[in-house]
Order: C-alpha cells, then structure tokens, then sequence
C-alpha cells in the first residue's frame, strides 16, 4: 500500500484545466438525463409497460445517468467531446422519431406544433430541474472524492493547488450554490417570530453537519488516512464550511432583504478581495508555512468561508428567481434565456476579474472563484433546463408524462389512475432517491471513499480495476439510497 505521504504528493501541486473543458463537461449530464426520458417514451410508444420492476429502473438510472458520468472522467476523459456529441446526436434522432410517431394534441407542421407548444402550459408547482441541478452535483461530487485517489483520473480535473479551474474545484462551489437554491428565503418562506429566534434556530439546525465535521476529524487524524492539508487546514473541513456559511447566511438574510442577495454576495465577494489585494492576508494564506495556533493550522478553511458566503448569497438570489410561479412554457424560456445570458455576463467579468486582480483560487475563494464558480453553476443549469424543456415536447406530443423529475404539460383534469403511475415512476427513480436523502448520500460517499482506500491500494490499480471499482462503489451508494427511498425512509435526525 502506498504512504499517506505519497497518496498526498498525488492529489496535490495541480493546477487545473481550462474555463472550456470545465463548462463542455456542462451538457453531458443534462444530455444523458434527456436520454433516459426519451428511453421510456420511446418504449411506451412501443406499447411497453411501466412502471418496470424496482431492479429494472435502478439499472436504467444508473446506466443512464451514473455510468456515463464515471466514464467521462476516467477511460473516456480525452474523448469527451465526441462522446457529448454521439449523445446529442442521438438523442436528437429520437427527438425527431418520437415527433414523427406521436399523437400529439399539436397536429400541423413542425413550425405550428413548436409555436402551440411554447403558447402551452406546464404544471408549474416544482421546478425540476433545480433539483436535477441538486442531485447531479452531489453525485458529481461522490464519483470524484473516490476516482481521484486513482491514475486513471486525471490530474487536471482534480482540486487546484493554489490557482486554476479545476472540476473538483467547481463540485466545491456549486455544493455550496446547490443548497443555496432551495434555502428557505430562496423560496419565499417568512421569517417565524423574531429575527433572533429566527437565527437562533439556524444555529441549531447545522449541529448534524458539525457533528459530522468532528466525526470526519477524529476519524483522520485516528487512522492515519491521507489529508490534503493545503486544501483547508490541519483541523478544518468542508462540513465546518457548510455550517457556518448557512448560521452567517441566515444571520445577513434576516437583516437585508432578500431580493438584496445579489448585492450582498457583490460586497462581500469584492470587499473580501480588496482586504486580500491590500494587507498580507493573501501572503499569510500562500506563503506561511507555520502551523501553530488554531488559526494559523486551518486559516485556508477559516477565510475561504467568505468567499462561500459571497456565493450562497448568489445562490439564493438565483433561487428566489428561478422559484417564481410560471405557468406557460413561453416563461420559462424567457427564464433560460435569461439563466444563459448572466452566465455569459459573468463569465466576461470573470475574464476581466482575472486580468485586474488575479485567476481563480479555490484556496483562499476569491472573487475570481466565486465569478466562476457562480457563472458555471447558471451554465449547467441553463443546460439542464433546456434538456428538461426537451423532454417536455417530448411529453406532450407522445401523451406520456409518467417521466419522473421533469415537468409534466398542463392537465385541467387529472384522473386517479395517472396520478397513481406518476407517484409509482417517483418512488422508482433514483434521482428522486439522492434528492429524499441528500446528505446522507454524501455521507455514504465519505465513508466508502475510505473504506475503498483502505482496502485498495488505489494509486498502484489499472485503468481497468479503477473503473470497475468506481461503478461498483457508485453502484453500492445508489443501491442504498435507493432501497432507502422505494420504502419512503428519510433520514433526517434534526
């Protein structure tokens, strides 16, 4: 087995990949996602049968949705363009075969049947695609936590070391985005008795996440297993992040408005990098190799929270947005455009950001980290809802709308039968599962992640070993996550 020493030297001194690869690995998990939609239209119009067994629908979720995500950052890594586009051309195909075959309530030519579509509506009581956003950043975050520890991972996707863009980079930020755009002043819920009250109770709510930060601690520093300690520090982790920016978070949104958050995550993301441009904060983050003293051992993780604040704040603007009630399928293009154009905006200031102060660092999260990291997360999204938005024309010209996590057309009636099958299609889909029991998938990931090392010697594995592997460990969390929700079990202790 190899040294904690060494399997450290293996995760570190990266310096990442480019702004193009990070945002082309975008439109992979909303293409598969718009695969797995078109499968079971295409095998309904087929006179097929749904719901399949339990065993039938795990398999197909995770071949559709988790296999190719495994793959694209391991074996099919350099190819990763002409897989996207195999994809999408594909999925187009279908598209066109199931316009072809569909008896759609839009009868007329291609142009009509678009335009009565966009004039249609959509059942507008969730926005699926949020949660898509959610679970597939999570996922996202459990396939690279394990695959960086092998070869056949590269070294450009793995966390920077001081500056770059690297994809575990991005996970770190668009976790922090993820829980930001269902927060509950992202969706409208008021603030019950008084602001003290209010934050008080937030305090509380984080103790499982501070629980786990401790528990994550005594279990490294008991077992000797490798830590990255320039990632956050000797004592920090990304559970004591999580903590804190949503207590400080709830503490700002209780005094600000939230229709304000914007500018809250401008101040903070720019205040904090003048203080890091003018005073020897950004040298004593860099540049000090002492670690002594609690804040000295762990002052990347400490002053990094600033920055995760600034994109919570964000985050919470983009989900305060996206939650408006829309009913008509013209909204919410007029939505997606709008999600494409901040990202595009954003992605400019990032661009000049870089030029007047300096690139994106995770590290100490400064204002370039939280630009990208913000304008990636709109960008995905975008993608996902234009996929989502597929699937939905999909839907209505086929008269199938039993396509779990995604929008449904509009139904004046709905009868007991389809809302039966909808619930049934909900309690078979493994997204619908991550998203029951988030925090606990990433804490099953954790803890395989360890187990794995444990008994693999991951950095001496072939490409081969690895990939299986790493299906096998993804396979094993879905396969939890899943009996976990299809027997309606949340585990939520707080």
């Amino acid at each position: 087995m190899a040294s904690a020493e060494v399997k450290v030297a293996f995760v570190s001194n990266h310096n990442g990949t480019t702004l193009t690869e990070v945002s082309l690995g975008s439109f992979l998990a909303p293409l598969c996602f718009l695969s797995r939609g078109l499968f079971l239209i295409v095998f309904h119009l087929g006179k097929g049968v749904v719901p399949f067994s339990w065993g039938a629908h795990l398999l197909l979720d995770f071949t559709a949705l988790i296999m190719p995500l495994v793959l694209s950052c391991t074996a099919l890594s350099d190819i990763l363009h002409f897989v996207i586009m195999g994809i999408a051309v594909v999925d187009l195909v279908v598209l066109y075969l199931v316009y072809k075959n569909g008896k759609h309530p839009f009868q007329g030519s291609l142009y009509s049947t678009v335009d009565r579509f966009v004039q249609s509506r959509v059942e507008s009581n969730l926005v699926p695609f949020v949660t898509v956003f959610r679970v597939l950043v999570n996922v996202k975050t459990a396939i690279s936590i394990l695959a960086v520890d092998f070869s056949v991972f590269p070294r450009r996707y793995a966390k920077t070391e001081t500056y770059g863009t690297g994809v575990m980079d991005f996970g770190v930020g668009a976790y922090v985005m993820a829980n930001a755009l269902v927060c509950p002043e992202a969706r409208g819920k008021d603030i019950q008795g008084s602001k003290i009250s209010h934050v008080f109770k937030q305090l509380i709510s984080v103790w499982p996440l501070v629980l786990l930060g401790f528990v994550r601690l005594a279990s490294v520093k008991s077992s000797g297993y490798h830590e990255h300690v320039t990632e956050y520090g000797v004592h920090w982790n990304f559970f004591f992040t999580l903590a804190i920016v949503r207590v400080v978070a709830s503490a700002l949104l209780a005094l600000f408005p939230v229709d304000a958050s914007w500018l809250l995550a401008l101040l903070i993301g720019g205040s904090y990098q003048v203080v890091l441009e003018t005073t020897g904060l950004k040298s004593f983050l860099l540049h000090n190799n002492e670690r002594t003293g609690f804040l000295q051992a762990n002052r990347e993780g400490i002053f990094s929270v600033v920055g995760y604040i600034a994109i919570y704040m964000a985050g919470v603007q983009a989900g305060r947005y996206l939650m408006q009630s829309r009913n008509l399928v013209k909204d919410w293009i007029r939505v997606i455009r709008n999600l494409l154009f901040t990202s595009f905006v954003l992605f400019f200031a990032l661009h000049v950001c870089q030029i007047c102060t300096e690139p994106v660092s995770r590290r100490m999260a400064n204002l370039s980290f939280c630009i990208w990291t913000v304008a990636q997360s709109l960008f995905f999204l975008s993608c996902l809802s234009i996929a989502d938005l597929l699937l939905l024309f999909s839907k209505a010209i086929s008269n199938f709308s039993f396509v779990s996590a995604s929008w449904c057309p509009y139904q004046n009636k709905k009868s007991l039968p389809d809302e039966k099958m909808r619930k049934n299609m909900d309690a078979l889909c493994l997204v619908q599962s991550v998203n029951r029991n988030q925090l606990l998938y990433f804490l099953i990931a954790n803890i395989m992640t360890g187990l794995t090392n444990v008994l693999i010697d991951t950095l001496n594995s072939n490409d081969v070993l690895a990939v299986s592997v790493l299906l096998l460990y993804m396979f094993m969390n879905s396969l939890v996550i899943f009996i976990l929700h299809i027997n309606k079990i949340t585990v939520k202790f707080w």
